[in-house]
């Protein structure tokens, strides 16, 4: 028998505007940490406070980071679409960076 688990992919918004893409198990947990600032070494600790704007959810945590990779290689243009939910304007933004890379190799 096999047990649920439950696995999050995350979008913080920082102090300065940015944005961090993070894998947890325990949502609460892992945003407490990030704005008490745990690890110096962490993107988020000069970048505090942090705020969550997205989410989304997994039971299979090969799902969760391969979403992670993902999103950490999208636009901000992109992101910011995924997170207000306007999914007309994500899917215009992935045409054209598939139509910028295709007018790309032509010229190689």
């Amino acid at each position: 028998m096999k047990l649920a688990h439950n696995y999050y992919v995350y979008i913080l918004q920082c102090a300065d505007g940015s944005y961090y893409i993070g894998i947890t198990s325990d949502q609460e947990r892992r945003l407490n940490e990030h704005n008490e600032g745990i690890d110096p070494n962490c993107y988020t600790y000069i970048r505090r406070p942090v705020e969550l704007k997205y989410f989304e959810h997994f039971t299979e945590v090969m799902q969760a980071i391969a979403r992670e990779k993902q999103l950490k290689g999208w636009s901000r243009k992109k992101k910011e679409a995924l997170m207000n939910g306007n999914f007309e304007s994500l899917k215009e933004l992935s045409k054209k960076k598939t139509l910028r890379q295709a007018q790309g190799d032509k010229m190689k």
